[in-house]
């Protein structure tokens, strides 16, 4: 016979199951925007010592906190947002693997092309970006679950920032011991303008070849080389070309349109010798305006992507 509890007794819970922890590490949400704030004033401080000081002790560590503050920033943000369930592992073999291979092969394409030219900055963007996809399949290569456009937005981007910013390390260094003394102005010049650039040139560009990679990625993980891989893969080769070039399009287009006669040794020398006031305003405005519609074209192709990609916005 069946004994009811009295009215009032306790009851015994049996307890739910319990769910299973995550397999990824969580990220605090905003440890980018604490990242990028707290970096900016270490490397402001660190500069305002150099400056007052000269120590030149402290340009390695000027120059790492204000190259690699941008990337980290935007790698930690992307991952937050979009990639925590692809690991810590695979986001820092992106990072390293990328940026180094990146920078030795755009250092034996400059030896190859010995000086400023368009046919130099095709070269450095197909050369650039095909090293940039290898240490992305290099990476990957073990990982067969790791496929679809949002993994390789993320680990793309991943891979252009890294190689960011150690090639901004390096024009970093250049600019301090060219400039006699301690180079001071033209370092912190050439870290603000990689550091802004950096999201919206390399790391944008290797996104959208990353993501249409792996998007054509096999189940099994073989890695395919579709009509739209290379499409795309010729593609982001002429935006980096096109923002490598900025420079000496600029040049020629102010002797141009004030009155010069252009010719091919303004685009490859880089510069107008005893250039006028208005020389100098319009080249100022012409190559920042080309900086901006490389990005503005960058942008629009990668946000035609995630259109595209339910899983952008509802990432896991």
């Amino acid at each position: 016979m069946t004994q009811f509890p009295p009215p009032g007794a306790p009851r015994a819970r049996i307890p739910s199951p319990q769910q299973p922890p995550p397999s990824y590490p969580r990220v605090r949400a905003g440890l980018w925007r604490r990242c990028l704030w707290s970096g900016l004033a270490l490397w402001a401080l660190t500069a305002i010592v150099v400056h007052a000081t000269g120590d030149a002790a402290l340009l390695p560590t000027l120059i790492l906190l204000g190259c690699f503050l941008t990337p980290v920033a935007f790698v930690l943000w992307a991952y937050e947002r979009h990639g925590h369930d692809l690991g810590v592992s695979v986001i820092l073999g992106c990072f390293l693997t990328g940026g180094t291979l990146g920078v030795l092969g755009a250092s034996l394409t400059k030896d190859l092309l010995l000086y400023p030219s368009p046919r130099m900055f095709a070269g450095l963007g197909l050369a650039e970006e095909a090293m940039k996809l290898g240490a992305l399949v290099f990476v990957l290569r073990r990982r067969p679950g790791i496929r679809g456009l949002r993994a390789g937005l993320v680990l793309g981007a991943t891979v252009g920032l890294g190689f960011a910013a150690m090639e901004g390390a390096g024009y970093a260094f250049r600019a301090a011991v060219a400039t006699p003394g301690l180079g001071f102005r033209a370092l912190l010049e050439t870290e603000i303008l990689r550091g802004v650039l950096a999201p919206f040139g390399q790391g944008l560009w290797t996104a959208i070849a990353g993501g249409v990679l792996l998007a054509c990625r096999h189940p099994n993980g073989r890695f395919r080389l579709t009509g739209a891989v290379a499409a795309t893969y010729l593609g982001v080769a002429l935006l980096h070309a096109l923002g490598e070039s900025t420079h000496g399009i600029a040049v020629w287009l102010v002797v141009r349109l004030t009155g010069g006669e252009p010719g091919r040794h303004l685009f490859t020398e880089g510069y107008i010798a005893h250039p006028t006031e208005e020389q100098q305003h319009l080249f100022t405005l012409l190559s920042l305006g080309g900086l901006v519609a490389v990005a503005l074209l960058g942008l629009g192709w990668a946000r035609s992507l995630t259109r595209r990609a339910p899983s952008w916005r509802s990432t896991p």
